[in-house]
């Protein structure tokens, strides 16, 4: 089969130039990325979906190549405004990791009707609050970034996200490690210029709001992955009315990146079920 043409641009959401990608034809499936990557987590996805689907995927504003902007915004007001200006009025399938698994939540109860499916990676629902202690890591990012030294900060998350729980960053793909840290070392540079406030997405998180979801749900962890992201893909798990499980071995916060091949073989059964 031939590959799919991608076409790119920016297009004006909020006073913002958001940057996006579109490959392929057919359902749309939107990509959305985790908050230490962009949307080049899903290189290997893009292409590989792209042959089924209109894949779509995009930076989210403060990241990648859509530079922050100094007013007031939502990322779910951002992705609705992106989606009426590509004129996607069709249901879609939807899959976020982390902070984009959440928004790709919010808009599904948001616009009901308009997700046909969702793939959780790495995430829970916003607003989950769970008794997990944070690995002692984060007070050093945090120190880090006080410092100024934004290169040791991304070393440092690149280690907890990527290298994840109990596994060497010798034990990776070095080559998808340089791109996780370069993702995450992007955004830090754009967080110190300043951007706007950024606002709640909704004033009704999705963590009690669970049973309102009435679509396929696909949720993905890595077996590396953080302790919170484990327990609260328990809790969508046993909350939501159609929900499948996968964890992921040799794995952390970014599966996908970790391991592509099954990753996709994953997604590809959830969807071929479905007969999307």
């Amino acid at each position: 089969m031939a590959e799919a043409q991608a076409k790119s641009g920016k297009i004006r959401v909020s006073k913002a130039d958001i940057y996006y990608e579109i490959s392929g034809t057919g359902t749309p499936f939107v990509m959305i990325h985790a908050g230490v990557a962009d949307s080049r987590q899903w290189n290997h996805e893009f292409k590989h979906f792209s042959q089924d689907f209109e894949v779509i995927r995009y930076d989210m504003r403060g990241y990648g190549k859509s530079e922050p902007a100094a007013e007031k915004f939502s990322h779910l007001n951002d992705i609705t405004e992106l989606f009426q200006e590509l004129q996607i009025d069709v249901p879609v399938i939807l899959m976020g990791c982390s902070m984009g698994g959440g928004l790709a939540m919010d808009y599904t109860l948001a616009n009901p009707g308009h997700v046909k499916a969702l793939v959780m990676v790495g995430s829970g629902p916003s607003g989950l609050e769970l008794d997990v202690e944070e690995p002692e890591e984060f007070a050093d990012a945090v120190k880090a970034f006080e410092d100024g030294d934004l290169d040791r900060v991304a070393e440092i998350e690149t280690q907890i996200w990527f290298d994840g729980m109990g596994r060497a960053s010798n034990m990776t793909n070095q080559e998808m490690r340089q791109l996780a840290y370069e993702m995450n070392r992007t955004a830090l540079g754009h967080e110190v210029m300043g951007e706007g406030e950024r606002q709640s997405d909704t004033d009704s998180p999705a963590y009690n709001r669970l049973d309102e979801i009435d679509i396929p749900v696909l949720i993905i962890v890595g077996s590396h992955d953080l302790p919170y992201m484990h327990k609260a893909a328990e809790y969508m798990k046993q909350g939501l009315k159609s929900a499948r499980f996968e964890l992921i071995e040799d794995a952390a916060h970014l599966p996908n990146m970790d391991q592509p091949a099954i990753f996709q073989g994953l997604v590809d059964d959830f969807l071929d079920d479905l007969k999307l």
